[in-house]
C-alpha cells in the first residue's frame, strides 16, 4: 500500500467486504471484479504485514486488527466525503448528480496532489514534493477540477494559488491522510511494535517540566515512539492542529476557544509573576507602584498573546506610563539573557523559572498582578482518536499537571 498515495478504490472495496462479510456483495457495490477486489485486499494485508479478514466457508470477517484498520479508513472516508461537500458549499455551485459518486471517483494522487499545491503554491515544488513528475502532478489536479466541477486553482503573481473551495478541501484531504497515518500506526502498535509518532505543539511554558516530563515518562515505556515537538506562534501551531499536521498543543488557553472545532482541556493553572534578575534595583522593594515599573526597560510576548494582553491592562489606567522600551520574544532562553545582562523586566509564569529562581539567578518582584491566573492545557481537534501511544502521552501530560498544580 502507497502510504503517500493510498489506493482509494482499494479502502473502498475493504469497507465493502467488512460491512456484508461478502466479497462477492462487495464486487455488486464497487464496481470490481471478485478477483479484482481479492487482489486489493491481499495488497493492503501484504503493505500491512497482518491479515484483516479470517476466511471461513460462511464468509470473510474481521480480525481484531481488520477492526482497527475498519475504523481509520471510515474517518478517512468521512473527512474525504465532507471535504467534497464543503468545497461545493463554498463554491456555491449547485449540488448535481454527478456529486453524489465523486467521492468515489477521486483518487489518492489526486488529493495528494491538492495537498501538495497547497503546500508550495507551484506545480513543480509540489510534484518534487511527493515524489512524481510535473506533467503527472498537472494532470491529477486538472482532473480533479473536470471531476468536481469546481475551480480549485489560480495563477497569480507569486504561482499557483487555491481558491477558497480548494482551501478547504485540502484541509480535510489533510486530516483523511492523516487518519490513514494514524491507522499504521495502530497496526504496528496491535502487533506489539513501538513505531509510532507524536507530534506536541508547544508553547513557552509547557517546555519547562510538563512536556519533558511526559516525553520521558513515554519513551521509557515506548522506547520506539517517535515524538517531534515544534515550537511556534499561537495562530501557526492552530493552524497546524486544524489540518492534521499535528496531534496537540500544549500551553496556555484561550477562553472561549477561538473556533469550534477544537477542544480544550485544562492541566493546571498557573500564576503570572513580573521577573527581574536576582539583583535589579527593585527586588528588595516590599511595595512597588506602576510608576516604578515604568522607568524601566520591558520584555513582553507578541501582541495577541494573553501576557502581553496582561502587560497592556498594567499601564490602561495611565497610558502615558507605558513602557516604551520594549523587546518581544517568547523564547525563555533569550528572555533570560536579556534579564541577566539588563535592567529589564518581564511578565512570565513563576513556575517556568524556578529553576533560575533556585539557582539565584532570577526574582519575582513583590508586586501583587491581579487576575494572574491562568489556564494552561491541552487543545485537541474535537474529532481526534488518538492512538495507543498518543494516549499514553496525554496520561503523562495530565499525570505532569497534577505534579505542577500540587507543588
Amino acid at each position: 500500500m502507497n502510504r503517500t498515495a493510498p489506493n482509494l478504490r482499494h479502502l473502498r472495496a475493504f469497507r465493502s467486504v467488512a460491512y456484508h462479510n461478502s466479497v462477492s456483495r462487495a464486487s455488486e457495490e464497487v464496481f470490481l471484479s471478485q478477483p479484482a477486489i481479492t487482489q486489493a485486499i491481499a495488497k493492503i494485508e501484504k503493505a500491512l504485514n497482518i491479515e484483516l479478514f479470517s476466511r471461513r466457508t460462511d464468509g470473510v470477517f474481521l480480525t481484531d486488527a481488520g477492526k482497527l484498520f475498519l475504523q481509520r479508513t471510515e474517518r478517512a472516508d468521512y473527512y474525504l466525503r465532507k471535504g467534497i461537500d464543503e468545497a461545493l458549499a463554498v463554491s456555491g455551485a449547485k449540488k448535481k448528480s454527478g456529486f453524489a459518486k465523486l467521492d468515489q471517483l477521486i483518487s489518492g494522487v489526486q488529493m495528494r496532489a491538492l495537498i501538495a499545491v497547497s503546500e508550495t503554491g507551484n506545480f513543480s515544488l509540489a510534484a518534487r514534493s511527493i515524489g512524481i513528475s510535473q506533467p503527472s502532478l498537472y494532470r491529477a489536479a486538472r482532473d480533479l477540477e473536470r471531476l468536481s466541477e469546481i475551480t480549485l486553482f489560480k495563477k497569480d503573481s507569486r504561482g499557483i494559488s487555491l481558491t477558497a473551495s480548494a482551501i478547504v478541501w485540502a484541509r480535510y484531504a489533510k486530516l483523511a491522510f492523516s487518519e490513514l497515518s494514524q491507522t499504521y500506526m495502530e497496526i504496528e502498535e496491535f502487533k506489539g511494535i513501538d513505531t509510532g509518532r507524536i507530534v506536541v505543539g508547544t508553547m513557552p511554558l509547557a517546555r519547562s517540566y510538563v512536556l519533558p516530563s511526559a516525553i520521558n515518562q513515554v519513551t521509557q515505556n515506548r522506547p520506539g515512539v517517535e515524538i517531534s515537538v515544534i515550537d511556534g506562534r499561537y495562530e501557526e501551531l492552530l493552524h497546524s492542529l486544524r489540518h492534521g499536521e499535528i496531534d496537540l498543543l500544549i500551553g496556555a488557553l484561550r477562553d472561549p476557544p477561538p473556533i469550534d472545532d477544537v477542544l480544550e482541556e485544562n492541566l493546571f493553572d498557573d500564576s503570572l509573576a513580573l521577573i527581574v534578575r536576582s539583583g535589579h534595583p527593585l527586588v528588595k522593594n516590599e511595595q512597588i507602584t506602576i510608576e516604578q515599573l515604568a522607568k524601566y526597560p520591558w520584555i513582553t510576548p507578541r501582541p495577541g498573546s494573553p501576557t502581553r494582553e496582561k502587560f497592556e491592562a498594567l499601564f490602561a489606567a495611565s497610558p502615558g506610563l507605558r513602557p516604551t522600551s520594549i523587546v518581544e520574544a517568547s523564547s525563555l532562553v533569550l528572555i533570560r539573557g536579556l534579564l541577566m545582562d539588563s535592567d529589564r523586566i518581564t511578565i512570565l509564569s513563576a513556575h517556568q523559572v524556578r529553576k533560575e529562581k533556585e539557582w539565584g539567578l532570577l526574582s519575582l518582584l513583590s508586586f501583587n498582578l491581579s487576575d494572574a491566573q491562568r489556564p494552561i492545557g491541552l487543545t485537541t481537534r474535537k474529532e481526534w482518536l488518538p492512538t495507543g501511544s498518543q494516549a499514553e502521552f496525554i496520561d503523562a501530560l495530565r499525570k505532569a499537571g497534577r505534579d505542577v498544580a500540587a507543588s
